[in-house]
């Protein structure tokens, strides 16, 4: 992005074609949905369904940050289209996603575009395949081949990146088993389909990607083992096996309601990654819902070997973790400590239905060597208008003893069906 001449009129082809691309996906309807409820199946015949998948999201984000010459202003419109056709258990479901940006002020991460005097907002034009699979499933219970979204507990460790405009998939097959309390998880994966678009060289990292995840889900406390093992042909730095547990409880005392969560996971090097080191992963959190707000006091540590390496989650869905300003999408080799205080509300106003608003301080430092990183204060409110999702997110991170003094903001306006 960004005004460049060089390759100005190969740039305007591609975004002609890129909007063309994009009005055939907002304007591909199905033809049979036109006598059904937005959004809902269709019967057509013989006990099988046609799903259409259509969705749009229009997302501003700014970026202030100390060192760069100019602000980032990034204006996008993403859309989704396909369908999933559906009979006794086996489906098929193929879905098309492109993005277009409507303004070009922000680094979008594509090498092509030379040296940018703007921050990185990871939302570069693109239009891909985002989903093609066929499964069977029964009662909780199948499996699940091709190119797929895969969201594991709560993305710490694995998900699909749902912030970012271009949403990560995996090229995989997932089993799934659904016995009574018991609940079994596995896939394995041959790449992992990045954020970054079609044009860029971390489009995706392929590689032999092992997630195991099993556990039991009980009326008042529900636990889960897993054992993720990430053997990257090319990314060897993250290459990488981890094994942990997570626990949650629900503890409702009267008109005060007590929520709970614990995690604890060991890593290590695999495949051809060249460090060797062992590192330790531990979460906790305490929340209270009394007279209307939310109140979590949470504890996360991504450890580290002697400042030689550090905890990763490379399959992660980042952004929701260690604050939206993004600073910690990977761990620094020191480690991560991340002390946060949240509160948050839900209002019953009539004009803004739904509308929800959140406040969370956090406080960063490492885990080897006692550096002071810096602390961040993040805030959104958001309520819905119809189909219509509104949203609006800030971040505010004031630097320390790492990175530099970033302050994000954005507008987002999201409809699906």
């Amino acid at each position: 992005m960004g005004d460049h001449s060089a390759g100005f009129q190969t740039k305007h082809g591609q975004r002609r074609m890129r909007i063309g691309a994009l009005a055939a996906l907002a304007g591909g309807a199905w033809p049979q949905v036109a006598t059904a409820a937005p959004g809902d199946p269709v019967e057509i015949g013989g006990g099988a369904t046609l799903d259409p998948i259509l969705a749009a999201r229009l997302q501003h984000e700014s970026v202030d940050q100390a060192g760069m010459p100019e602000d980032a202003e990034a204006l996008t419109l993403r859309g989704r289209a396909g369908a999933e056709l559906a009979i006794d258990g086996f489906s098929i479901l193929a879905e098309a996603e492109g993005t277009l940006a409507l303004t070009g002020d922000y680094n979008d991460t594509l090498p092509g575009n030379g040296v940018e005097p703007f921050p990185v907002v990871a939302d570069p034009e693109n239009v891909e395949l985002n989903r093609l699979q066929v499964s069977y499933m029964q009662d909780g219970t199948g499996v699940t081949i091709g190119r797929q979204r895969i969201i594991l507990d709560n993305a710490r460790f694995v998900g699909n990146v749902g912030w970012r405009q271009n949403e990560q998939t995996f090229d995989a097959v997932r089993g799934q088993a659904k016995i009574g309390p018991f609940a079994l998880d596995a896939t394995y994966s041959i790449s992992q389909r990045t954020v970054f678009g079609g044009d860029s060289p971390n489009e995706h990292f392929d590689g032999a990607l092992v997630l195991l995840n099993g556990g039991i889900d009980l009326p008042a406390v529900d636990g889960k083992a897993f054992a993720y093992l990430i053997d990257y042909d090319t990314r060897i730095a993250f290459s990488s096996q981890t094994y942990g547990i997570l626990a949650r409880a629900d503890i409702p005392l009267g008109p005060v309601k007590l929520n709970a969560s614990a995690s604890y996971a060991r890593q290590s090097d695999y495949g051809a990654n060249p460090v060797s080191y062992d590192a330790d992963y531990i979460a906790a959190q305490l929340g209270v819902g009394v007279f209307g707000f939310n109140l979590a006091a949470s504890y996360e540590e991504l450890g580290s070997d002697g400042g030689v390496a550090a905890f990763q989650t490379p399959l992660a869905t980042l952004h929701a973790f260690n604050g939206w300003a993004d600073m910690f999408t990977t761990t620094p080799p020191n480690g991560l400590r991340d002390y946060s205080f949240t509160v948050g509300r839900a209002f019953g106003v009539p004009f803004l239905p739904g509308l929800k608003a959140g406040l969370t301080y956090h406080k960063f430092e490492s885990d080897f060597a006692g550096l002071d990183y810096g602390s961040e204060w993040d805030a959104s409110a958001g309520f819905q208008l119809g189909r219509v999702g509104l949203l609006a997110k800030y971040a505010n991170y004031q630097a320390d003893e790492f990175a530099v003094d970033t302050e994000k903001f954005w507008l987002q306006a999201e409809i699906s069906f």
